[in-house]
């Protein structure tokens, strides 16, 4: 464990970047205490709870949940504001995100040390996400009009629910590119990390005259207000699958408009393969932000004669890993750290992720490398408690938890397989995911493999969609990204050009799917 003489780096202290925050916009912030953002104004409402910061166990604000009645007062000001909104003239539209966006950017460093402390992100992947959102959206007001055509706005706001782990490029994203279609948009913040970053991105947003609400709750309370109100006109939702379960169950008998991503166990494949430098590159940037992606691969499936050549290739990259607290340098001009993750969510996830594996191990799953936090790069005397060292298990038990669900933490599955039919087995263990890719010399022999395989995306000899700025692997890497423009939801693909630059584009086969998927 490197704890000499480390310590944050001044500057990036909590404190300090809250209070540069709050400075910004002082009406998003109480002295104890975020508000909430309704009818176009920040209120103190809500009974708050401490967030905890992952990095060192530090209290940071209080998050103030709101009652479903007054979740419900916010969703008919939004239909109100929305009906406005939608007559406001495309050009004030674009002018109005354009300055939100440049905002946000000259608060970018501030919004990616929030996300640091909240959610646990090193400095180079909090940057990238601020700057992913911000990038995409530039792209879409410049796109904007040939999109829209002849369609409307839809008939009520956007109600917007998503997970923790990406609240610039996933949630703000989506919510700039639904106010350009000419739709109000709600959002309502992660329990679990992120607030902080959200509200200072929504007040500057709200500054600009855009017409957004931001909410904090429980799910279970707020679900009913945020899914089914019928002045809500679409629904986006980013999640678990026991939750989006849930959500769609909601919207059965309602006709609303919906997205939903939901996690799966996203598989890797490898058949008849041999080159090994190339998924080196891959096997090392998968494990970027302690794999708490929904497009992260935790599963390997090997075909049983290239076991020894994948551990060779896998093993040094997973010894090679580094970790640790994202803001600790050891002199006050140095830069902030280079590191694979930081914390995983939670001190109560990192428990749950050690359960896991021990359990795995207990039903006959077979310890290739588990790391030690003792690697990890600490300031003496810190709260390591929401740490994960990395860890890798060959051939989980079939009644073992890692077997079926995604881990959402830094734990790899290895699984070995004899047969074409085995490995598509393997695959879906979990019955569906977002992601897939399989590593195949013959691409003709992968094409058909790929079709099999229960996954929304299907990579051959390249990884679909691993998260910020993917590096292609044999091809492009792509992403997805949805927006709402009239009445149907149109998803864009997301892709890295030779140069390293993110280019976006209509996805040439599905360049508009209907509003349920």
């Amino acid at each position: 464990m490197t704890t000499t003489s480390l310590h944050v780096k001044p500057g990036t202290e909590w404190a300090a970047v809250l209070g540069r925050a709050a400075h910004r916009t002082p009406e998003a912030f109480g002295t104890d205490r975020l508000h909430n953002l309704v009818d176009g104004s920040w209120r103190p409402i809500g009974d708050p709870e401490t967030l905890v910061s992952p990095v060192d166990g530090s209290k940071l604000i209080g998050l103030p949940k709101v009652s479903a009645g007054e979740a419900q007062h916010a969703v008919l000001a939004s239909a109100a504001a929305h009906r406005a909104w939608a007559t406001t003239p495309v050009a004030e539209r674009k002018a109005r995100v354009t300055a939100a966006v440049d905002a946000m950017a000259d608060a970018r460093d501030d919004l990616a040390l929030l996300l640091a402390w909240e959610i646990g992100k090193p400095w180079k992947l909090a940057c990238a996400d601020v700057d992913r959102a911000l990038d995409g959206v530039r792209w879409y007001v410049e796109e904007i009009d040939g999109m829209l055509g002849d369609r409307t706005p839809l008939d009520g706001p956007v109600s917007n629910i998503a997970s923790w782990n990406y609240p610039m490029s996933v949630l703000v994203h989506a919510e700039l590119v639904q106010l350009l279609a000419g739709n109000a948009v709600i959002a309502k913040t992660p329990s679990q990390g992120g607030a902080t970053c959200l509200t200072l991105a929504h007040a500057l947003m709200a500054r600009e005259g855009l017409p957004v609400t931001l909410l904090s709750g429980g799910g279970a309370e707020l679900s009913s207000v945020l899914v089914r109100s019928p002045e809500v006109g679409a629904l986006a939702f980013v999640g678990g699958r026991s939750n989006g379960g849930k959500v769609a169950a909601g919207l059965l008998d309602t006709g609303k408009r919906h997205m939903l991503e939901q996690e799966g166990l996203n598989a890797w494949g490898i058949w008849e393969f041999s080159d090994w430098d190339g998924l080196a590159a891959h096997l090392k940037k998968g494990f970027e932000y302690g794999k708490q992606r929904c497009t992260a691969y935790p599963r390997y499936v090997v075909q049983r004669e290239l076991v020894d050549q994948f551990l060779a290739t896998y093993l040094p990259v997973v010894q090679s890993l580094r970790f640790g607290h994202p803001l600790a340098v050891e002199s006050d001009d140095d830069d902030l750290p280079v590191l694979d993750f930081g914390p995983v969510i939670s001190a109560g996830k990192a428990t749950e992720l050690r359960d896991r594996v021990a359990d795995s191990m207990h039903r006959g799953a077979v310890p290739l490398w588990r790391g030690s936090l003792a690697d990890g790069r600490f300031i003496a005397g810190q709260d390591t408690s929401a740490y994960v060292a990395p860890a890798a298990l060959l051939s989980p038990g079939g009644a073992s938890a890692l077997m079926h669900s995604e881990p959402f933490g830094p734990v790899d599955t290895i699984v070995v397989v004899d047969s074409e039919a085995e490995l598509l087995a393997q695959m879906n263990a979990s019955n569906g995911a977002l992601v897939a890719s399989l590593a195949c010399d013959d691409e003709d022999k992968a094409h058909r493999l790929a079709r099999e395989v229960q996954a929304f995306k299907v990579g051959i000899n390249k990884p679909r969609s691993r998260g910020d700025r993917a590096e292609p692997f044999g091809g492009r890497g792509a992403s997805w990204l949805g927006c709402f423009v009239g009445g149907e939801l149109l998803v864009q693909a997301v892709t890295q050009g030779p140069a390293g630059e993110l280019l976006y584009g209509n996805f040439p086969e599905h360049s508009r799917y209907p509003a349920s998927i």
